[in-house]
């Protein structure tokens, strides 16, 4: 069996981890360039836990410039084996109010300017992404929301814009329309990479405000997000200390497939191979590109 190591990816307002014991900061050099910040590495109990902010600390990196690659590669070069990525969300749905905490289960991405896999000219792979959540992390998550007490819901599509700027009216009303739950603009490429690299993955959308389409509440704008944020902020680490105490100990198998998602998704035959490529993902791709 494999240990597992729980990644957390903290998103807005969330920038440290109170609570981990036997911290140490590591800065890991990447193939794929800096990753966002170094990463805190600790236990709460028996868990390993790798914490990395996406924004850096400080919320210094805004969401189209994050070196996704590098942060999902970083993660996996120190054992990580399921990840937990926080983000603030505006919500589509009356009930999902702010505060309310929603763990999605799939993905629209509407961004334009990421890099959004590790593969490509050299070592081409197509993994399946059908279902892009973990279910058995999922649960965990829910179980520990549920026994702090934290508002959530369970299951939603996500959709990833591009921003920085927030949803245009017409753009709010047209993803309100179609059904999408929740809007942010970090997931994509996150959750596509983390299945790349093998790592289980799970988002807990926090909402912050109910975009531009509610004729109640009006647009967005950061001051009326900041207290809301800091009240998630808050719960966020409530969650993420159950999460940790209560994790089991060795990696459980993923129903989605994300543990074993290269299996059989490399269509370049080894001596076709672009030998820099192929250096570029011994973290990432390594359990297979080392079979012939």
């Amino acid at each position: 069996m494999v240990k597992a190591v729980l990644g957390i990816i903290g998103g807005s307002g969330i920038y440290d981890l109170p609570g981990l014991e036997d911290v140490r900061e590591r800065h890991v050099a990447t193939p794929w360039g800096e990753p966002s910040d170094a990463l805190r590495i600790g236990r709460v109990g028996a868990t390993e836990v790798a914490f990395l902010p996406r924004h850096g600390r400080g919320h210094r990196i805004p969401p189209s410039e994050i070196n996704y690659r590098a942060n999902v590669d970083a993660l996996k070069r120190v054992g990580v084996t399921d990840l937990v990525s926080f983000s603030a969300c505006g919500s589509y749905r009356d009930e999902l109010s702010p505060g309310t905490f929603v763990l999605v289960d799939d993905f629209v991405d509407r961004t334009v300017r990421r890099e959004s896999s590790f593969f490509g000219t050299g070592c081409v792979a197509h993994v399946s992404f059908a279902r892009p959540v973990g279910p058995a992390l999922q649960a965990l998550v829910a179980h520990a929301a549920e026994a702090e007490g934290i508002a959530f819901h369970r299951g939603g599509t996500a959709v990833c814009m591009e921003g920085p700027q927030f949803s245009t009216l017409a753009e709010s009303l047209t993803y309100q329309r179609l059904g999408y739950d929740v809007v942010h603009m970090t997931s994509m490429p996150e959750a596509k990479l983390a299945r790349e690299a093998e790592i289980t993955y799970a988002v807990v959308a926090m909402v912050t405000d109910y975009d531009a389409w509610h004729e109640v509440h009006g647009p967005v704008d950061v001051a009326g997000l900041l207290s809301v944020m800091a009240g998630n902020a808050a719960r966020a680490r409530q969650l993420f200390a159950r999460l940790a105490r209560d994790f089991p100990a060795e990696r459980v198998p993923c129903p989605a497939g994300s543990d074993r998602a290269l299996d059989g998704a490399i269509l370049t035959s080894p001596e076709a191979r672009d030998p820099a490529l192929v250096a570029k993902l011994d973290a990432v791709a390594g359990r297979v590109l080392a079979k012939r």
